[in-house]
């Protein structure tokens, strides 16, 4: 089944331009230097009746203006990686989506490991306690994270990362994969990467982070699994989008905002 991944957003968690931050990458000119929160959208069209589907990783404070640009329309489920801020506070405006959604038949599942399903419970709590009152709260509803979940034919298996001392989702579909904020891949998790056409993996900067993988870092996992293509996100204004991607090997490059890579499921 052939479906489109758009990269909706591939900057770090303070995007960039950064507040305060007169750099070359946060002052330059191309628009691919332009790095919205991190997240993802597929989209496809159902086997069973022709239906475009359409499912979001993360929904981070960017979401509204992401799905804009990207003529949104209708989101069939989300998927979330962890609990913070970049990857949640967008929450709010799948609203309207929301209300088209339950017109056609329920509210828009959110798939969330228990950690994540008490900090978004927390914080939207207008939404999801069951004394809310809010009429015109979001029509969602959480659903526990599985090791494999399936989506209108699709399955989105689950590929345990780490981020720092904290254990997150990545996301396989069919002959792709999506790993954010990515720190170390367990070994575990790299039997669940066999075969990929299309790997999305973070990678913050050159520098060391406590909780985020280097260009270095990133490369090195990319080799060893083998796709096709790799695609670098979560981005920080240490990396020129022109001048890095010169520099990477035949098969690995930056992502960017707006980005289209067609993909098989």
């Amino acid at each position: 089944m052939d479906a489109t991944l758009t990269f909706l957003g591939t900057g770090t968690s303070m995007g960039v331009p950064t507040l305060a931050c007169a750099c070359a990458v946060c002052t330059s000119a191309d628009a691919h230097d332009h790095r919205l929160r991190p997240s993802v959208l597929l989209q496809w069209h159902g086997a069973e009746t022709g239906t475009e589907r359409a499912v979001v990783i993360d929904t981070g404070p960017d979401f509204r203006e992401q799905a804009l640009r990207a003529k949104v329309a209708r989101v069939d489920a989300v998927f979330y990686t962890h609990g913070h801020a970049d990857h949640i506070l967008g929450l709010d405006d799948l609203r309207p989506l929301s209300f088209v959604s339950d017109r056609r038949g329920g509210p828009i599942p959110l798939y969330a490991a228990p950690e994540t399903a008490a900090v978004l419970e927390n914080i939207f709590a207008y939404t999801f306690s069951p004394q809310a009152t809010y009429p015109t709260r979001a029509r969602v509803r959480l659903q526990p994270l599985a090791d494999r979940n399936p989506v209108h034919g699709v399955d989105f298996l689950r590929v345990p990362v780490m981020h720092g001392q904290m254990e997150i989702a990545g996301y396989r579909f069919g002959r792709a994969a999506y790993l954010t904020d990515v720190s170390d891949i367990p070994e575990e998790s790299f039997a669940l990467l066999k075969d990929l056409d299309h790997l999305v993996l973070s990678a913050l900067r050159h520098n060391p982070h406590p909780s985020h993988a280097t260009v270095q870092q990133a490369m090195g996992w990319a080799r060893r699994i083998g796709a096709r293509h790799t695609w670098l996100t979560h981005i920080a204004h240490e990396l020129a989008h022109d001048a890095t991607n010169r520099a990477l090997p035949a098969g690995i490059a930056l992502a960017y905002d707006g980005q289209t890579v067609p993909v098989t499921l």
